[in-house]
């Protein structure tokens, strides 16, 4: 189940917390007595997966995601005017801010807003401009600290549910992996990781190993994190970035961007073979997760990351890796 959404009020914390707990273990519950093995999940405040272009052109014609700073920054201090945001940006960020937007229309600046604040897939809500003014400021003044503490109020409670049903539980990472709109996010980093996990030891807590949002923040090793946290990785995203040095990414082909994937594929392929090996699991369920817009997609109602043609290429070159990284690793046990 890709996703049971946690209610902000639980992000929160506080009296609307208790209900909104109570209800997201009934559901977690129903999912286990249905079947479900694996609950993605995450906690990031207000907005969900965070993109300042869903049709970004690429060279092969093709489109993708992309997240532009500048453009973010733009919107943040001078659209949404959210209150002392300047002051989360360097001047020479907030002056190259304010360059960009004066070059946008309306119409641009109504198409970036949409993009950033209008509900992707896997978001619990559409929001308007005044909406989101009113939801963030509902996190004014919340430290990661006490957003943290939160975090790990819910874990305490929502694991034993897991643990009781046969559900293991998965963290997707913050995307991107940085503070949006001043808010605090709190699943961005390995430290981060280490927290969760030794929060609560169990096979229960683990991660969603998002390839692509680890490696949109530049300080994240993504292979030494994925050897780090591989017992606990109760499901893949396997999907690449490029990052620009001001912050920016785009999503790249599967097989390109900062992610060695072949290496991660193997990386995952032997924590599988020993935790089968050991009666811990069969195996790690895993998603191309996102791609690029193809083809005859172009013209259908679907955003660049979920669409039909854009993700069956990437399971196909994924697939073809572990077809390959299996063989030599069948071969690696084969006595000479």
């Amino acid at each position: 189940c890709e996703s049971i959404p946690v209610e902000d009020s639980i992000k929160r914390g506080g009296g609307d917390a208790r209900r909104a707990i109570d209800t997201w273990k009934d559901t977690l519950a129903n999912l286990g007595r249905a079947g479900v093995p694996v609950v993605c999940y995450n906690f990031m405040p207000v907005v969900d997966w965070t993109r300042t272009d869903l049709m970004y052109p690429l060279p092969t014609t093709g489109y993708a995601l992309r997240f532009d700073m500048v453009d973010f920054i733009a919107y943040d201090v001078f659209v949404l005017k959210r209150p002392n945001a300047a002051e989360d940006y360097s001047p020479l960020q907030v002056a190259a801010a304010e360059v960009r937007l004066s070059t946008k229309s309306e119409d641009d600046i109504l198409i970036l807003e949409k993009s950033i604040i209008a509900g992707l897939p896997g978001g619990a809500e559409a929001q308007t401009r005044p909406s989101i003014f009113r939801a963030i400021s509902l996190f004014e003044g919340l430290t990661a600290a006490e957003v943290r503490g939160n975090l790990i109020a819910f874990l305490k409670e929502v694991v034993p549910v897991a643990e009781e049903f046969g559900v293991k539980l998965a963290i997707h990472p913050d995307d991107p992996p940085f503070s949006l709109f001043g808010m605090p996010r709190i699943v961005s980093t390995a430290e981060d990781a280490r927290l969760i996990l030794a929060a609560v030891s169990s096979d229960a807590n683990g991660l969603t190993f998002c390839a692509g949002s680890y490696g949109s923040r530049p300080d994240n090793d993504v292979l030494a994190m994925a050897r780090e946290f591989a017992p606990r990785i109760n499901f893949a995203h396997l999907r690449n970035v490029e990052v620009e040095p001001d912050g920016s990414f785009c999503e790249s082909e599967h097989l390109d961007g900062r992610a060695d994937m072949v290496a991660l594929i193997e990386i995952l392929l032997r924590e599988q073979r020993a935790a089968k090996s050991e009666g811990r699991r069969d195996n790690i369920p895993f998603r191309p997760d996102h791609g690029h817009l193809l083809a005859d997609d172009v013209n259908k109602n679907s955003n660049p990351g979920y669409s039909y043609a854009g993700r069956l290429k990437g399971l196909g070159e994924l697939r073809g890796v572990m077809r390959t990284v299996s063989n030599y690793m069948d071969r690696e046990s084969i006595p000479a």
